[in-house]
């Protein structure tokens, strides 16, 4: 792809992630509630659900992912209920600052991974923006297999500076207290905010 095609869709990415949604909202509830311990395989889900509305955008799925809405929809509400499932246990967490208060160890990395995927795939802010926004970007009938490569790269390096940017403010937030009543503080924000990003998932 040219270098003026590539600079729009970094430009656009850029502002289009960093404006808070859904996704963003659940990993900086993550990360109070139970610091960066688990947070790559969610980055890594969120990430990955970013790629696949990329490859639907490049391949002109979107009468498809509207075919299978349902499908969509399930996916979405998944994603919703376990959001809801780490606030719980974000909010119930005993106040101790060694405690990482989200998921089980036993199933945290795929759990969370599945988490992240089913949030981008089910946001409709990041749909919104590969199959709406991003066509009237640049021209994505000339996007070939390099194209898209190129693209995905982009996309990869974009959002983990971005994410990775968020979840190491939350951190550095998190790490300024360590007594038990602001653990429980933490724990209890990223609780609320990790609900509310569940019900922002659901309802859309």
């Amino acid at each position: 792809m040219d270098l003026t095609a590539l600079m729009i869709f970094t430009g656009a990415l850029l502002v289009a992630a960093a404006s808070p949604g859904p996704g963003i909202v659940a990993l900086v509830a993550r990360v109070l509630g139970g610091g960066l311990g688990g947070v790559v395989p969610f980055l890594a889900g969120l990430i990955l659900g970013d790629l696949i509305w990329l490859a639907a955008a490049v391949l002109g799925l979107a009468v498809l992912a509207h075919t299978f809405h349902e499908a969509f929809a399930v996916i979405k509400f998944a994603g919703a209920a376990y959001l809801l499932y780490l606030a719980y246990r974000m909010w119930t967490a005993p106040a101790d600052a060694e405690t990482v208060a989200v998921a089980p160890r036993r199933d945290r990395g795929a759990t969370l991974f599945l988490t992240g995927l089913s949030v981008s795939l089910g946001n409709p802010k990041v749909a919104g923006f590969y199959l709406a926004l991003l066509p009237n970007l640049i021209d994505l009938g000339h996007v070939d297999l390099l194209g898209y490569a190129e693209l995905a790269g982009l996309c990869i390096a974009v959002l983990s500076l971005v994410l990775g940017g968020y979840a190491l403010a939350a951190a550095r937030a998190r790490a300024l207290f360590d007594s038990p009543r602001a653990v429980r503080l933490f724990n209890r924000t990223g609780s609320t905010l990790m609900a509310g990003a569940a019900v922002a998932v659901a309802s859309r």
